[in-house]
Protein backbone atom coordinates (compact mmCIF):
# COMPACT_ATOMS: atom_id res chain seq x y z
CA UNK A 1 0.00 0.00 0.00
CA UNK A 2 2.92 2.51 0.80
CA UNK A 3 4.29 1.77 -2.99
CA UNK A 4 0.41 3.02 -3.99
CA UNK A 5 0.44 5.94 -1.94
CA UNK A 6 3.78 6.98 -3.16
CA UNK A 7 2.78 6.77 -6.71
CA UNK A 8 -0.52 8.73 -6.16
CA UNK A 9 1.44 11.46 -4.15
CA UNK A 10 3.40 11.94 -7.44
CA UNK A 11 0.76 11.99 -9.59
CA UNK A 12 -0.80 14.83 -7.54
CA UNK A 13 2.26 16.64 -7.86
CA UNK A 14 2.33 16.83 -11.36
CA UNK A 15 -1.42 17.46 -11.62
CA UNK A 16 -0.69 20.48 -9.63
CA UNK A 17 2.41 21.61 -11.55
CA UNK A 18 0.20 21.04 -14.80
CA UNK A 19 -2.50 23.31 -13.11
CA UNK A 20 -0.31 25.77 -12.23
CA UNK A 21 0.88 26.12 -15.85
CA UNK A 22 -2.22 26.47 -17.68
CA UNK A 23 -3.00 28.83 -15.35
CA UNK A 24 -6.34 27.34 -12.99
CA UNK A 25 -6.36 29.96 -10.64
CA UNK A 26 -6.33 32.84 -13.21
CA UNK A 27 -9.05 30.99 -15.29
CA UNK A 28 -11.09 30.37 -12.30
CA UNK A 29 -11.09 34.17 -11.32
CA UNK A 30 -12.18 34.78 -15.03
CA UNK A 31 -15.23 32.44 -15.11
CA UNK A 32 -16.71 33.38 -11.80
CA UNK A 33 -16.72 36.96 -13.41
CA UNK A 34 -18.36 35.26 -16.05
CA UNK A 35 -20.67 33.58 -13.42
CA UNK A 36 -21.91 36.76 -12.47
CA UNK A 37 -22.35 38.66 -15.48
CA UNK A 38 -24.75 35.33 -16.22
CA UNK A 39 -26.28 35.08 -12.94
CA UNK A 40 -27.82 38.86 -13.25
CA UNK A 41 -31.47 39.19 -14.00
CA UNK A 42 -30.63 41.66 -17.04
CA UNK A 43 -28.14 39.46 -18.56
CA UNK A 44 -30.31 38.39 -21.69
CA UNK A 45 -31.52 41.77 -22.22
CA UNK A 46 -28.80 42.18 -24.95
CA UNK A 47 -28.94 39.26 -26.27
CA UNK A 48 -25.61 39.99 -28.66
CA UNK A 49 -23.67 40.42 -25.67
CA UNK A 50 -25.11 37.41 -23.57
CA UNK A 51 -24.30 34.72 -26.67
CA UNK A 52 -20.43 36.38 -26.37
CA UNK A 53 -20.39 36.20 -22.71
CA UNK A 54 -21.83 32.49 -22.98
CA UNK A 55 -19.53 31.64 -25.60
CA UNK A 56 -16.58 32.49 -23.27
CA UNK A 57 -17.80 30.98 -20.32
CA UNK A 58 -18.61 27.59 -22.36
CA UNK A 59 -14.73 27.66 -23.88
CA UNK A 60 -12.77 27.92 -20.25
CA UNK A 61 -15.13 25.44 -18.85
CA UNK A 62 -13.88 23.24 -21.87
CA UNK A 63 -10.39 24.28 -21.29
CA UNK A 64 -10.01 23.72 -17.21
CA UNK A 65 -12.80 20.57 -17.33
CA UNK A 66 -10.89 17.99 -18.06
CA UNK A 67 -7.99 18.85 -15.52
CA UNK A 68 -10.37 19.50 -12.55
CA UNK A 69 -11.59 15.90 -13.24
CA UNK A 70 -7.85 14.42 -13.14
CA UNK A 71 -7.35 16.21 -10.03
CA UNK A 72 -10.83 15.56 -8.23
CA UNK A 73 -10.53 12.00 -8.72
CA UNK A 74 -6.85 11.62 -7.61
CA UNK A 75 -7.50 13.29 -4.90
CA UNK A 76 -10.70 10.99 -3.99
CA UNK A 77 -8.48 7.99 -4.58
CA UNK A 78 -5.96 9.03 -2.28
CA UNK A 79 -8.59 9.59 0.20
CA UNK A 80 -9.58 5.86 -0.15
CA UNK A 81 -5.57 4.76 0.16
CA UNK A 82 -5.18 6.44 3.45
CA UNK A 83 -7.90 3.93 5.00
CA UNK A 84 -5.05 1.26 4.44
CA UNK A 85 -7.80 -1.66 3.70
CA UNK A 86 -5.58 -4.40 1.58
CA UNK A 87 -8.96 -5.72 -0.08
CA UNK A 88 -9.27 -2.09 -1.78
CA UNK A 89 -6.09 -1.99 -3.08
CA UNK A 90 -6.58 -4.04 -6.21
CA UNK A 91 -9.13 -1.39 -7.13
CA UNK A 92 -7.42 1.60 -6.15
CA UNK A 93 -4.48 0.42 -8.38
CA UNK A 94 -6.76 -0.13 -11.26
CA UNK A 95 -7.86 3.44 -10.94
CA UNK A 96 -4.82 5.12 -10.33
CA UNK A 97 -3.24 3.41 -13.86
CA UNK A 98 -6.34 4.65 -15.91
CA UNK A 99 -5.73 8.39 -14.38
CA UNK A 100 -2.35 7.68 -15.07
CA UNK A 101 -2.99 7.44 -18.80
CA UNK A 102 -6.08 10.01 -19.06
CA UNK A 103 -2.63 12.50 -17.16
CA UNK A 104 -0.30 11.52 -19.92
CA UNK A 105 -3.06 12.11 -22.66
CA UNK A 106 -3.84 15.63 -21.31
CA UNK A 107 -0.39 16.22 -20.52
CA UNK A 108 0.31 16.83 -24.33
CA UNK A 109 -2.21 20.08 -24.26
CA UNK A 110 0.27 21.79 -22.34
CA UNK A 111 3.05 22.13 -25.18
CA UNK A 112 0.03 24.61 -26.54
CA UNK A 113 1.17 27.43 -24.12
CA UNK A 114 1.62 30.01 -27.23
CA UNK A 115 -1.07 33.09 -27.09
CA UNK A 116 -3.46 32.06 -28.91
CA UNK A 117 -3.04 28.70 -29.01
CA UNK A 118 -6.23 27.97 -27.19
CA UNK A 119 -8.08 29.94 -29.87
CA UNK A 120 -10.18 28.28 -32.75
CA UNK A 121 -9.24 28.43 -36.36
CA UNK A 122 -9.92 29.94 -39.45
CA UNK A 123 -8.20 27.87 -42.37
CA UNK A 124 -8.11 28.71 -45.99
CA UNK A 125 -7.27 26.10 -48.60
CA UNK A 126 -5.94 28.14 -52.17
CA UNK A 127 -5.67 25.51 -55.36
CA UNK A 128 -2.17 26.47 -56.86
CA UNK A 129 -0.11 25.30 -60.13
CA UNK A 130 -1.79 22.13 -61.44
CA UNK A 131 -5.20 23.24 -63.16
CA UNK A 132 -8.14 21.41 -62.17
CA UNK A 133 -5.71 18.48 -60.59
CA UNK A 134 -4.94 21.05 -57.86
CA UNK A 135 -8.12 22.29 -57.87
CA UNK A 136 -9.76 18.57 -56.55
CA UNK A 137 -6.04 18.47 -54.27
CA UNK A 138 -7.41 21.41 -52.13
CA UNK A 139 -10.92 19.75 -52.11
CA UNK A 140 -9.02 16.72 -51.11
CA UNK A 141 -7.49 18.71 -48.31
CA UNK A 142 -10.85 20.35 -47.30
CA UNK A 143 -12.03 16.85 -46.62
CA UNK A 144 -8.82 15.37 -44.90
CA UNK A 145 -8.83 18.66 -42.21
CA UNK A 146 -12.99 18.37 -41.92
CA UNK A 147 -12.50 14.34 -40.61
CA UNK A 148 -9.90 15.27 -38.24
CA UNK A 149 -11.89 18.10 -37.01
CA UNK A 150 -14.75 15.70 -36.32
CA UNK A 151 -12.15 12.92 -35.19
CA UNK A 152 -11.43 15.34 -32.45
CA UNK A 153 -15.33 16.23 -31.48
CA UNK A 154 -14.53 19.96 -33.22
CA UNK A 155 -17.48 21.94 -35.35
CA UNK A 156 -16.58 23.57 -39.05
CA UNK A 157 -18.52 25.81 -40.56
CA UNK A 158 -17.63 26.84 -43.97
CA UNK A 159 -17.13 30.43 -44.24
CA UNK A 160 -16.38 31.20 -48.18
CA UNK A 161 -15.37 28.56 -50.71
CA UNK A 162 -15.67 28.98 -54.96
CA UNK A 163 -16.10 25.90 -56.66
CA UNK A 164 -13.41 24.64 -59.32
CA UNK A 165 -14.82 24.72 -63.32
CA UNK A 166 -14.88 21.14 -63.24
CA UNK A 167 -13.98 19.71 -59.47
CA UNK A 168 -12.34 20.83 -56.51
CA UNK A 169 -11.90 24.04 -55.38
CA UNK A 170 -10.02 26.86 -56.01
CA UNK A 171 -10.27 28.42 -52.49
CA UNK A 172 -12.06 27.95 -49.59
CA UNK A 173 -12.35 29.12 -45.98
CA UNK A 174 -13.56 27.50 -42.73
CA UNK A 175 -13.88 28.17 -38.86
CA UNK A 176 -12.67 25.12 -37.17
CA UNK A 177 -14.31 25.43 -33.19
CA UNK A 178 -12.98 23.34 -30.39
CA UNK A 179 -10.34 23.45 -27.26
CA UNK A 180 -6.60 24.57 -28.52
CA UNK A 181 -7.71 24.35 -32.00
CA UNK A 182 -4.92 26.49 -33.57
CA UNK A 183 -2.16 25.05 -31.26
CA UNK A 184 -3.31 21.90 -32.92
CA UNK A 185 -3.48 23.21 -36.09
CA UNK A 186 -0.83 25.91 -36.79
CA UNK A 187 1.64 23.82 -37.97
CA UNK A 188 -0.31 22.94 -40.72
CA UNK A 189 0.12 26.65 -42.18
CA UNK A 190 2.16 25.87 -45.60
CA UNK A 191 2.25 24.15 -48.97
CA UNK A 192 1.07 20.71 -49.52
CA UNK A 193 2.71 18.80 -52.17
CA UNK A 194 0.67 16.15 -54.37
CA UNK A 195 1.67 13.61 -56.72
CA UNK A 196 -0.34 11.02 -58.42
CA UNK A 197 -1.63 9.39 -61.50
CA UNK A 198 -4.31 12.41 -62.60
CA UNK A 199 -7.82 11.45 -63.08
CA UNK A 200 -7.94 14.36 -65.29
CA UNK A 201 -6.00 13.50 -67.68
CA UNK A 202 -6.55 11.34 -70.91
CA UNK A 203 -3.23 9.78 -70.65
CA UNK A 204 -3.62 9.15 -67.08
CA UNK A 205 0.00 10.80 -66.54
CA UNK A 206 1.95 11.71 -63.75
CA UNK A 207 0.61 15.07 -61.83
CA UNK A 208 2.21 17.10 -59.51
CA UNK A 209 -0.52 19.47 -57.49
CA UNK A 210 0.28 22.10 -55.31
CA UNK A 211 -2.41 24.04 -52.70
CA UNK A 212 -1.67 26.60 -50.15
CA UNK A 213 -3.22 25.91 -46.13
CA UNK A 214 -3.10 29.16 -44.30
CA UNK A 215 -4.01 28.76 -40.45
CA UNK A 216 -5.08 31.78 -38.36
CA UNK A 217 -6.38 31.96 -34.70
CA UNK A 218 -9.82 33.02 -34.57
CA UNK A 219 -10.15 36.80 -33.42
CA UNK A 220 -13.44 36.88 -32.91
CA UNK A 221 -13.51 40.23 -30.10
CA UNK A 222 -12.44 43.27 -31.68
CA UNK A 223 -10.52 44.03 -28.00
CA UNK A 224 -7.97 41.19 -28.70
CA UNK A 225 -6.66 42.90 -31.67
CA UNK A 226 -6.97 46.46 -31.94
CA UNK A 227 -7.07 48.28 -35.38
CA UNK A 228 -7.01 51.93 -35.70
CA UNK A 229 -10.46 52.11 -38.15
CA UNK A 230 -8.57 54.97 -40.61
CA UNK A 231 -6.69 52.16 -41.44
CA UNK A 232 -9.28 49.89 -42.87
CA UNK A 233 -11.00 50.95 -46.51
CA UNK A 234 -14.80 49.18 -46.49
CA UNK A 235 -16.46 48.80 -49.85
CA UNK A 236 -20.06 47.28 -49.88
CA UNK A 237 -21.64 46.12 -53.41
CA UNK A 238 -23.69 43.48 -54.37
CA UNK A 239 -23.23 39.54 -54.50
CA UNK A 240 -22.96 37.50 -57.23
CA UNK A 241 -23.79 34.13 -57.70
CA UNK A 242 -22.54 31.30 -60.34
CA UNK A 243 -23.63 32.26 -63.71
CA UNK A 244 -24.34 36.01 -63.14
CA UNK A 245 -26.69 35.04 -60.75
CA UNK A 246 -27.43 37.14 -57.98
CA UNK A 247 -27.35 35.59 -54.41
CA UNK A 248 -28.94 39.00 -52.78
CA UNK A 249 -30.22 42.40 -54.41
CA UNK A 250 -28.98 44.79 -51.82
CA UNK A 251 -25.43 45.73 -51.39
CA UNK A 252 -24.98 43.23 -48.59
CA UNK A 253 -21.06 42.09 -49.84
CA UNK A 254 -18.23 43.90 -47.93
CA UNK A 255 -14.68 43.97 -48.84
CA UNK A 256 -12.35 45.13 -46.23
CA UNK A 257 -8.82 46.33 -46.63
CA UNK A 258 -6.43 47.09 -44.03
CA UNK A 259 -4.61 49.60 -46.18
CA UNK A 260 -0.68 49.46 -44.03
CA UNK A 261 -0.87 45.81 -44.78
CA UNK A 262 -2.44 45.44 -48.38
CA UNK A 263 -4.40 42.76 -46.54
CA UNK A 264 -7.86 42.24 -48.73
CA UNK A 265 -10.85 40.10 -47.36
CA UNK A 266 -13.82 40.12 -49.08
CA UNK A 267 -17.18 38.42 -47.72
CA UNK A 268 -20.95 37.95 -49.22
CA UNK A 269 -22.38 34.69 -47.98
CA UNK A 270 -25.03 36.25 -46.04
CA UNK A 271 -27.91 38.16 -46.73
CA UNK A 272 -27.04 40.84 -44.23
CA UNK A 273 -24.32 43.56 -44.40
CA UNK A 274 -23.93 43.88 -41.52
CA UNK A 275 -23.29 39.79 -40.71
CA UNK A 276 -20.70 39.92 -43.47
CA UNK A 277 -18.77 43.17 -42.41
CA UNK A 278 -18.51 41.07 -38.86
CA UNK A 279 -17.35 38.31 -40.60
CA UNK A 280 -14.65 39.96 -42.83
CA UNK A 281 -13.35 42.24 -39.54
CA UNK A 282 -13.16 38.51 -37.84
CA UNK A 283 -10.80 37.47 -40.66
CA UNK A 284 -8.92 40.73 -40.67
CA UNK A 285 -8.11 40.40 -37.10
CA UNK A 286 -7.21 36.87 -37.72
CA UNK A 287 -4.53 37.63 -40.19
CA UNK A 288 -3.20 40.45 -38.53
CA UNK A 289 -2.57 38.67 -35.43
CA UNK A 290 -1.04 35.80 -37.43
CA UNK A 291 1.14 38.51 -38.99
CA UNK A 292 1.92 40.04 -35.87
CA UNK A 293 2.97 36.46 -34.22
CA UNK A 294 5.12 35.49 -37.49
CA UNK A 295 7.23 39.31 -37.44
CA UNK A 296 7.64 38.99 -33.24
CA UNK A 297 5.81 42.56 -33.16
CA UNK A 298 4.11 44.19 -29.90
CA UNK A 299 1.53 45.73 -31.80
CA UNK A 300 -0.74 45.74 -35.17
CA UNK A 301 0.12 49.18 -35.47
CA UNK A 302 3.50 48.35 -36.22
CA UNK A 303 2.70 45.68 -39.13
CA UNK A 304 3.52 47.14 -42.62
CA UNK A 305 3.44 46.00 -45.99
CA UNK A 306 2.80 42.43 -46.78
CA UNK A 307 3.60 39.21 -45.13
CA UNK A 308 6.51 37.74 -47.11
CA UNK A 309 6.31 34.38 -45.14
CA UNK A 310 3.14 33.88 -46.94
CA UNK A 311 4.63 32.74 -50.27
CA UNK A 312 4.29 29.79 -51.89
CA UNK A 313 7.77 28.80 -51.41
CA UNK A 314 7.00 27.20 -47.49
CA UNK A 315 6.33 23.68 -48.80
CA UNK A 316 5.76 21.36 -45.62
CA UNK A 317 4.75 17.96 -46.86
CA UNK A 318 4.61 16.04 -49.57
CA UNK A 319 1.73 13.03 -50.38
CA UNK A 320 3.03 10.92 -52.96
CA UNK A 321 0.10 8.19 -54.44
CA UNK A 322 1.87 7.26 -57.52
CA UNK A 323 4.46 5.50 -58.10
CA UNK A 324 4.36 4.50 -54.28
CA UNK A 325 2.65 5.58 -51.53
CA UNK A 326 4.15 7.46 -49.04
CA UNK A 327 3.07 11.04 -46.70
CA UNK A 328 6.17 12.41 -45.50
CA UNK A 329 6.64 16.25 -43.76
CA UNK A 330 9.67 17.85 -44.95
CA UNK A 331 10.22 19.61 -41.66
CA UNK A 332 9.87 16.89 -38.73
CA UNK A 333 10.92 13.64 -41.57
CA UNK A 334 7.73 11.84 -40.07
CA UNK A 335 6.61 9.20 -42.73
CA UNK A 336 3.84 6.83 -43.34
CA UNK A 337 2.50 4.70 -46.34
CA UNK A 338 -1.10 4.85 -44.71
CA UNK A 339 -2.09 7.42 -47.64
CA UNK A 340 -5.80 6.46 -47.07
CA UNK A 341 -5.88 7.02 -43.76
CA UNK A 342 -3.96 10.96 -43.49
CA UNK A 343 -5.99 11.62 -46.53
CA UNK A 344 -9.32 10.60 -43.68
CA UNK A 345 -8.02 12.59 -41.54
CA UNK A 346 -5.42 10.58 -39.25
CA UNK A 347 -2.60 13.23 -39.40
CA UNK A 348 -2.43 13.69 -35.25
CA UNK A 349 1.25 12.14 -35.44
CA UNK A 350 2.58 14.48 -37.88
CA UNK A 351 0.86 17.89 -35.68
CA UNK A 352 2.47 16.47 -32.79
CA UNK A 353 6.05 15.35 -34.10
CA UNK A 354 6.06 19.40 -35.44
CA UNK A 355 5.03 20.53 -31.55
CA UNK A 356 7.90 18.40 -30.77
Amino acid sequence: MDQLKKQISALQKDIADALERIGLKSIEADLEKLHTQVNNPDFWQDPKRAAKVSKAQAELEQRILPWVSIRDETTEVAEMAILDDESLKADLDAQLQKLLSRFEKQKKELRYSGPYDHSNVILSIYAGAGGTDAQDWAGMLQRMYVRWAERHRYSVVTITESLGEEAGLKTVTIAINGNMAYGKLKGEHGVHRLVRLSPYNADSLRQTSFAKVDVLPKIDQPEEAEIDEKDLKIDVYRSGGHGGQSVNTTDSAVRITHLPTGITVAIQNERSQLQNRETAMTIIRSKLVQQQLEQHLEKIADLKGPNEQAAWGNQIRNYVLHPYQMVKDLRSSVETSDTDSVLDGEIDKFIEAYEG
